[in-house]
């Protein structure tokens, strides 16, 4: 390393600790102290420290810094601290961008869509913070724009038909690895909430009805399902078709229950597996061809038929209960929870969530027409993921 790199790497770190001071992380005026410039005082010989010392005059004479050299020696010793006089005049020293400039950007370019999603808000929050959302800052402001492209588009699709994520990637974003790439801020997005589980890049892109590899649905119980070329009971445990190629319910059905968590099926699955009771898996978030399934089998079931719902008790469970809840009501029937309330989780499966957690569990809970146990959980303060119980 030259002692022109030195100085300049020193400066950096002033740079870096000027920033962490606009942002609020760092109470002490941004200085460089004796022990912290050590790379440059442990230079050998007095020729290699006046090369790094030409670069600290240089940021000195343009106004960025000031420094104080030995006391006993006060014209031409040993610089002993470095102080920052103006971070934006030092950043442009550097050749670098101040953090409150590329915040700047990031609120400017963001602004237009923090109506549409309000999570954006708590985004720009970190990153005011100097903090990532997984490891994304403001300097990719403009990839969160381009989620946002992703997600408006799929939403405007006319089919539900599941899709290719490459070839839905290519025609959208002209890069068919594209949508791949920015699979964290559309989880972010789509989930609404910083707070929530990251999920697996194929959960998130089942929710927009795409897919990497086509995953059939799963669904059990002695009951006679309508496909594209058969009438049939479906098979022992369970039976994996095409959403698609799911039609109707065929005869009488004692009642439906949907799971979100595939333990948890398999193991219901094989319980019932005698039973008149339909049961399928969502995987999570059901796309969008599922939920079109989910109405066409409810349609042709008679009204008063019990229709439930068992996912996790945590903001997840609930939006995703939201949503089949939604389903279930423009087919004509009520959905209900199965073992999610409170009251069903041992003490030493519940885990403490936030206020922020729990006040969006509440809300979800209530979007599906579940108020007394969305009252319950805001004040159980806890969560639980289903495979637990």
């Amino acid at each position: 390393m030259t002692e022109e790199e030195i100085a300049h790497g020193l400066l950096l770190k002033l740079l870096k600790a000027g920033n962490k001071a606009t942002a609020g992380r760092r109470q002490r005026v941004p200085a460089l102290t004796a022990s912290q410039i050590k790379p440059y005082s442990s230079l050998r010989n007095w020729h290699q420290k006046q090369q790094c010392e030409e670069v600290f005059l240089a940021a000195r004479d343009a106004g960025a810094i000031t420094f104080v050299r030995d006391k006993l020696n006060p014209a031409d010793g040993l610089i002993e601290r470095i102080d920052l006089l103006d971070i934006g005049v030092l950043a442009l020293f550097l050749k670098q961008t101040t953090h409150a400039d590329v915040m700047a950007d990031a609120k400017s370019l963001l602004a237009p869509y923090l109506a549409q999603h309000d999570v954006l808000e708590e985004v720009i929050g970190k990153w005011a913070r100097m903090a990532t959302v997984r490891g994304w800052g403001p300097a990719h402001a403009a990839d969160w724009i381009e989620a946002i492209t992703v997600l408006d588009q799929c939403s405007r699709a006319q089919s539900v038909a599941l899709s290719s994520v490459r070839e839905t990637s290519a025609r959208l974003l002209r890069n068919s690895k594209r949508i791949e790439q920015l699979t964290v801020p559309l989880d972010v997005l789509l989930q609404g909430s910083l707070d929530s589980a990251p999920r697996t890049p194929a959960e998130v892109w089942q929710e927009l009805g795409l897919f990497k590899e086509e995953q059939p649905v799963l669904l059990a119980g002695n009951v006679e399902i309508v496909r594209g070329r058969v009438t049939a009971v479906l098979d022992e445990p369970y039976t994996g078709l095409p959403a698609s190629a799911v039609r109707a319910v065929s005869g009488s059905v004692e009642a439906v229950l949907t799971i979100e968590n595939l333990t948890t099926f398999h193991t219901e699955a094989k319980r019932h597996a005698d039973k008149p009771k339909l049961l399928i898996y969502t995987a999570g978030m059901p796309s969008p061809a599922w939920r079109e399934m989910y109405q066409r089998l409810l349609s042709g079931i008679a009204t008063g038929t019990p229709i439930h719902h068992w996912g996790d008790v945590d903001e997840g469970g609930f939006r995703i209960a939201a949503t089949l809840a939604k389903t279930s009501a423009a087919a004509g029937h009520k959905l209900n929870p199965h073992s999610m309330s409170p009251d069903d989780v041992p003490f030493d499966l519940r885990r403490p969530a936030s206020k922020r957690t729990l006040k969006r569990m509440k809300h979800f809970a209530e979007l599906a027409g579940w108020s007394d146990l969305s009252e319950a959980v805001l004040v159980a303060g806890f969560t639980v993921e289903q495979e637990a119980l």
